[in-house]
């Protein structure tokens, strides 16, 4: 499962995949923790961690990806970290926008969440820049949203 961007290739991690990946990229326990789901439930493909590919050289430069399958309302909360060197390049938007116009259009998903530290500027900006909502702050988090408006 790929999506491709002008600079980018974005492909849902797999069993597959992983042990190419962590060759040259660290391996975080989210991403463990989602290919054991991965093992028990095939349908989370997709709804789990995806890998940033620079198109020009093939080298990771990130994760993203949603935190499960959309749930009984048609909500799936997206996530994001991208390289230190690769910041403000616009990957984050890039890459982040790509995988949401992707759940947009599977007909599942009715609406799109994220959350961030109150200070964490750089996302705040990827976030805005998605043309995510600011619905509220909780426990020093600001919560944002994207409602789908394709959804039939």
């Amino acid at each position: 499962m790929q999506v491709t961007t002008e600079r980018l290739i974005i492909t849902a991690f797999s069993q597959e995949n992983y042990k190419k990946v962590s060759e040259t990229y660290s391996i975080g326990k989210h991403i463990v923790n989602y290919l054991d789901n991965l093992k028990e439930d095939t349908e989370l493909l997709g709804w789990g961690v995806w890998f940033v590919y620079l198109n020009e050289n093939n080298q990771v430069i990130g994760d993203i990806g949603f935190k499960g399958k959309p749930d009984s309302q048609g909500t799936v909360e997206v996530g994001f970290g991208i390289i230190p060197e690769m910041h403000n390049k616009g990957i984050a938007t890039e890459s982040v926008g790509a995988i949401i116009e992707w759940a947009l259009s599977s007909r599942k998903v009715k609406k799109i969440v994220a959350e961030c530290l109150i200070d964490n500027l750089p996302s705040i900006k990827v976030l805005e820049k998605l043309k995510m909502t600011r619905t509220g702050i909780k426990n020093g988090m600001i919560n944002w949203e994207i409602l789908n408006d394709h959804h039939c």
